[in-house]
């Protein structure tokens, strides 16, 4: 099998499972306890049985379930998410907006972390044993099992109340609504001031699980015959870890790299509820607390698609990375 079959294949198989996902979504949503009329009828100065008949036709909750399910699906693979019970706004809108804000708040940082824990765990695996190797171990460990909030209040206590070198949450000062930021410098230079708190915790808190994920797997690859042979012909030791070592026990990294990136896409929670800020996670934890269903069924599909793409994409690294992968 070539690999434009395999792509083909892949795809096919993608779209299979989109599908799949669309439909859990559907009937979990629809088997959740609470009826979201009620919520909604609690919202408005008047609950007479014309006004809750009215929302239920209005959102097309008086239609039969196998109706309701084919336009839910016409709904989620055209982008028509409907409208937010909470916000009364059009969803995607809501999506758009919110997923700009995640996507500059999780991918910088964990971009960082990647790249940091990688280098460390080759450091480490070069050194193992040593000072280094143990020192790197304990703090990975340390920063990966502290509690997320734990690390958020922490850095807003020390760098935002004492230091009051950084803003303690939002994605922009309260007073911009009424005085708007006058050059692009102040912009930039302001939202920067008020992600650097947040980047740090995710920083902290990635980081440690791809220092021990990298030298973990490099430890089972270190003493096979080809790096024996590298060494054999005087190759660099730089050369030695990183082409040869790293290289061939890259295909579990690259899996954990793609979820990774695939989940960071839906938000996180914590630190945006710790700080504040308007992104995706912020936002699913608003519309739990709402009820705000059409919210999260777009939310958990955008999320679920994430992943999905992630998960393609490293598949057709890994033959790319590791030539012993073959499309068959």
């Amino acid at each position: 099998m070539g690999l434009r079959t395999y792509i083909l294949k892949r795809i096919f198989y993608s779209i299979i499972l989109v599908y799949f996902v669309i439909t859990l979504n559907f009937f979990i949503f629809t088997m959740m306890p609470g009826d979201p009329v009620l919520i909604l009828a609690s919202q408005m100065p008047r609950r007479e049985p014309e006004v809750i008949q009215t929302i239920i036709e209005t959102f097309g909750l008086d239609q039969p379930l196998h109706i309701r399910y084919g336009k839910y699906v016409i709904s989620m693979l055209t982008g028509q998410f409907g409208v937010s019970y909470e916000t009364k706004k059009p969803i995607i809108g809501e999506v758009g907006l919110r997923l700009q804000n995640t996507l500059v708040l999780v991918l910088p940082p964990e971009i960082l972390a990647t790249i940091v824990g990688l280098i460390l765990g080759v450091i480490a695996v070069r050194k193992r044993g040593g000072l280094f190797d143990s020192a790197s171990v304990i703090t990975s460990l340390i920063a990966y099992s502290l509690p997320v909030f734990w690390i958020a209040m922490i850095l807003i206590l020390v760098f935002s109340i004492n230091l009051n070198w950084f803003p303690a949450g939002h994605s922009i000062p309260d007073y911009w609504r009424y005085i708007p930021p006058q050059t692009i410098w102040e912009d930039w230079g302001t939202r920067l001031r008020h992600l650097i708190l947040p980047w740090i915790t995710l920083f902290l808190l990635s980081y440690g699980g791809h220092l021990l994920l990298a030298r973990a797997t490099m430890l089972e690859c270190i003493t096979e015959d080809y790096v024996v042979t590298a060494r054999a012909k005087g190759l660099k030791e730089r050369t030695v870890l990183f082409k040869h070592t790293l290289k061939n026990a890259s295909l579990p990294i690259i899996t954990s790299i793609a979820i990774t990136f695939g989940f960071t896409l839906g938000g996180a929670i914590i630190t945006e509820q710790v700080f504040t800020y308007p992104g995706l996670g912020w936002w699913i934890w608003d519309s739990i607390v709402n009820r705000d269903y059409p919210a999260l069924q777009a939310i958990f599909y955008v999320i679920a698609i994430c992943v999905i793409i992630a998960n393609f994409m490293a598949d057709l690294l890994y033959g790319v990375i590791d030539p012993r992968v073959k499309y068959g």
